[in-house]
Order: C-alpha cells, then sequence, then structure tokens
C-alpha cells in the first residue's frame, strides 16, 4: 500500500504551488487528514470553514473516501451561515459529479472516492480546486453572518 502521509504531503505541495493559493489560503495537514481554508474563515483551530479530506482505517476497510465541506462550531450563526451559502451554490455543487448537499449539522457537502492508489495526489487536487471555486460565496455567506 502507497504511503498515504506522502501522498498527502505531496497534495499540500501541489496545492501551496497553484497560482490561486497565496490570496490568503492556508492548509492544515495532519498525516492522512488535511483541511483546505481561507484565513478569514474562521479555521484557525479546525472548527470553522473548511475543505476537508481524510483516508484512515476505517476508509482503508471501506476502500473509499470522503472529499466535502464543512462549517464547524467556530463559524459564526453556523447554521445562518450554511443556508446563506447553500442558497448561492446549492445547484452548482448538485451538477458536480458524485457531489451531494447535506446541510445538517457542520456538514454542507460530500463526495465519496474509490480508494484507488493510482493517481490518488492528482484526483484529491482535482477536487479541491474544484471545491475552491467556491471561495466568493463563502465569502459572501459569511459577510452576511458577521
Amino acid at each position: 500500500m502507497k504511503d498515504l502521509k506522502k501522498v498527502f504531503r505531496n497534495l499540500e505541495q501541489a496545492l501551496r504551488k497553484s497560482n490561486w493559493f497565496d490570496n490568503g489560503w492556508d492548509i492544515f495537514n495532519r498525516g492522512s487528514y488535511l483541511q483546505l481554508y481561507k484565513e478569514t474563515w474562521y479555521n484557525q483551530n479546525n472548527g470553522g470553514v473548511h475543505f476537508e479530506t481524510f483516508i484512515e482505517a476505517p476508509q482503508i476497510r471501506k476502500k473509499e473516501f470522503p472529499v466535502c465541506m464543512h462549517a464547524e462550531e467556530d463559524c459564526p450563526q453556523q447554521q445562518r451561515f450554511i443556508a446563506e451559502f447553500l442558497a448561492l451554490e446549492a445547484d452548482r455543487i448538485n451538477s458536480w459529479k458524485g457531489y451531494s448537499v447535506i446541510g445538517e449539522g457542520y456538514n454542507i457537502c460530500s463526495r465519496t472516492l474509490p480508494l484507488n492508489f493510482k493517481n490518488l495526489e492528482q484526483r484529491l487536487l482535482e477536487e479541491f480546486n474544484r471545491l475552491r471555486q467556491l471561495e466568493a460565496s463563502v465569502e459572501q455567506a459569511l459577510h452576511k453572518v458577521e
């Protein structure tokens, strides 16, 4: 089996080299768990708005893993933020292959991918590049609830 920590390190490096990354983006990488977020998204303690993926023991057993968007407890007016954000982006998210809008608890949307190590880093990079297109709507929804 491939070294997942290395996959996630390589993913982090690829994200950091992206032409859009220097515009206030940050990454939290804990081995085989990664969050991508903007500095203004209340995610300093990993409990704000972020895009996330992880491949840990349960995902390895099931041979699938999630790529998702969360607005956790540090997000101001969490449920109102989620409602404002989904009013802007639910249609676009639903149009993306494999994505589903959740909108319950802290879960905004999610996609489950098969755990196949072929091109894993590239597939993850593509998913985060897709999710980061939601940046303007996250900013707009945060501005409305702040």
